[in-house]
Order: structure tokens, then C-alpha cells, then sequence
């Protein structure tokens, strides 16, 4: 399953997905995380230190290498140059899985803790002014749209915060999208935000509140967010040891934690996939981006990219 974290900046997004990974990958679940949040912090939250973390390779950095592995021989992309972030898979293209090794995966992605870890590259001096955060971003939601994840595999990316989500059809690339909510008037205005932008496009969109002190805050909690609201996170001596530097098993996590990790887990394995609706997506995205920016800059109508007989099915890589 593709999870999602989002929520306000500050909210503890990055925490609670470290936590989610840490705790799947303790029950031996397979995990491939991804950090695409403009401050980079996930590796250093599941047991990195700072300077493993500003040598990990990016996703930002190797964006020709997978534009050209993943357009295998896919005849209607006549070079890579011709693919942009949004490209769909089509007959031919290279359809990857999780946990495979190839050539994506041994550049941008290492082994943490259980995990297998990659970032899409921070966002630093040399792109100020020039670039946009989410040409980085890019490349992790064109490897989304590769990718195929079968039974028991979590793919598990930590977002940009609040509705910086939506500046690309990235938003659409999962089966179930947490968002982290604080207490506050904020968190919850956030949490609308992205409800009301998101609620045109079939988003599983879930909340789940953090930094919870007492019974007042799990109050507002739930008289704001009602259904939405699966559960909450206490406020933790576990993660304040982790951010002095401490880390510790994830089962000596505060047993409230743990039943609301349980209870995410729980509600991922029983979402039913639509791989159907997931590539219609993609190739709806794809036809926007290439109308707004992406035939003006390829000089030629990505339209064409589009294989309207090709569904994305785990069947093509699975047999």
C-alpha cells in the first residue's frame, strides 16, 4: 500500500511517519520510505545521523537516470529528454517494485534501520531564485507512477506540509493519506483545506491527532474532525528521547501510541486498491501539466504519451 503524511508545518508530520515505519518494519513488513518534505528530516527521525543524512544520495539529483530506466522501450516517449514529471506508463515502460534491485534503487536509495530510504534532496542556495522545490519532488512522483507494490509492502512518503501537496497530481498517488492534526484552530483549518481540495479526486484522507496533552485537547479533537479522526498521539517521552539524540525500540513506545499505530496499520490493510482509478489519475494529471507548461517547454503535445489501452495492473510485473 502507498501511505501519505501530511498536515502543518510543525505538526509532527515527520515524526508520526518515522514512528508508522519504525513500527511496521519492527513486525517485519518491508517498507520503502520516501522523504519529499522541503526540510529533510526522515532519515535523521528514523536513526540517522546529520551527516549520513546530508550525504544520502537524492531523487533530485538522479532525475536523468530514472527518466531513462523507467522509459524502457515504451515507443510513444522517444527519448528521456521527452518525459516530464507527470509522464504515465504505457506498453514498454520499465514497471518497478519496492523492494527490486535496479538501477533507481542502488543510486537513490539506502538501508536504515529495516527501511529502505530515499529522499527526494533538500531544497538549498544554489535554487533560490531559479528552481522550484517541486522539480525535486518530481522525481519521486514519477517513480510513483512506476511503481507496484504488491500484498504486505508499505511505500511510505513523508509530503510537503499543508497544501503544497497540491501543486502536482502527487496528492493522488496513494491509497490512504494521513494527516497529522494538532489541537489548534490551525492544524484543524488545514485539515479542511486539504479535505476540500482533495475531495473532488477520491483521496482516503484520514487524520489522526498528535501532541495531545489531556482530555480537553482529544475533545476538540474529535468535535472538529468527527469520523475523520482515527485516532491520537499523546505527548511522548519516547520521541522527546529520540530528538535529544536517544533512540529506542519502537515497542517501548507509550502503550496509547502504540494502539494508535496499530489501528493506522490496521486501516491500511483493509483499504481495497483501485489501480484503475490510479492510472486514470496519473494520465488526468499528466494531460494538465502538459496543457499549463509541459508541451511549451517539450516543444511537441505530450498528449501522445498517453497509451490509452494500457492499465496498471500488478499482474504485468507479478507473474
Amino acid at each position: 500500500m502507498k501511505i501519505a503524511f501530511v498536515g502543518k508545518g510543525g505538526s509532527g508530520k515527520t515524526t508520526l511517519s518515522s514512528l508508522f515505519v519504525s513500527y511496521v518494519a519492527a513486525a517485519g513488513k518491508p517498507v520503502l520510505a520516501i522523504d519529499a518534505d522541503i526540510n529533510q528530516h526522515l532519515a535523521v527521525a528514523l536513526g540517522a545521523t546529520e551527516e549520513q543524512a546530508l550525504a544520502w544520495p537524492t531523487l533530485g539529483d538522479n532525475m536523468p537516470l530514472i527518466k531513462e530506466y523507467l522509459r524502457g522501450d515504451n515507443p510513444r516517449i522517444p527519448s528521456a529528454d521527452a518525459m516530464i514529471k507527470t509522464t504515465p506508463p504505457g506498453r514498454g515502460s520499465r514497471l518497478v517494485r519496492p523492494f527490486e534491485d535496479n538501477p533507481i534503487f542502488d543510486a537513490c536509495f539506502r538501508p536504515l534501520g529495516g527501511v529502505r530510504l530515499g529522499v527526494t534532496g533538500q531544497f538549498d542556495e544554489d535554487d533560490l531564485g531559479v528552481a522550484c522545490y517541486h522539480s525535486k519532488v518530481g522525481a519521486a512522483e514519477l517513480l510513483l507512477n512506476h511503481l507496484v507494490d504488491d500484498t504486505d509492502e508499505y511505500v511510505v512518503m513523508d509530503m510537503t506540509a499543508g497544501a503544497d501537496a497540491f501543486a502536482s497530481g502527487l496528492f493522488t498517488r496513494f491509497d490512504v493519506t494521513f494527516l497529522v492534526c494538532e489541537p489548534t484552530l490551525r492544524s484543524v483549518g488545514v485539515y479542511r483545506q486539504y479535505a476540500d481540495h482533495a475531495r473532488d479526486f477520491g483521496v482516503h484522507l484520514v487524520a489522526i491527532g498528535n501532541k495531545v496533552t489531556d482530555g480537553d485537547d482529544v475533545d476538540f479533537l474529535t468535535e472538529q474532525l468527527g469520523s475523520a479522526l482515527l485516532g491520537w498521539m499523546t505527548t511522548s517521552g519516547h520521541v522527546r528521547a529520540a530528538e535529544r539524540g536517544t533512540t529506542r525500540p519502537i515497542g517501548e513506545l507509550e502503550p496509547r501510541n502504540l494502539a494508535t499505530l496499530a489501528a493506522m496499520q490496521d486501516l491500511v490493510d483493509t483499504t481495497p486498491r483501485d489501480w484503475a482509478r490510479y492510472q486514470r489519475q496519473g494520465v488526468e494529471f499528466h494531460l494538465r501539466n502538459a496543457q499549463a507548461w509541459g508541451n511549451g517547454r517539450a516543444g511537441t503535445d505530450l498528449a501522445e504519451q498517453v497509451d490509452p489501452e494500457f492499465v496498471l495492473d500488478p499482474a504485468l510485473v507479478m507473474g
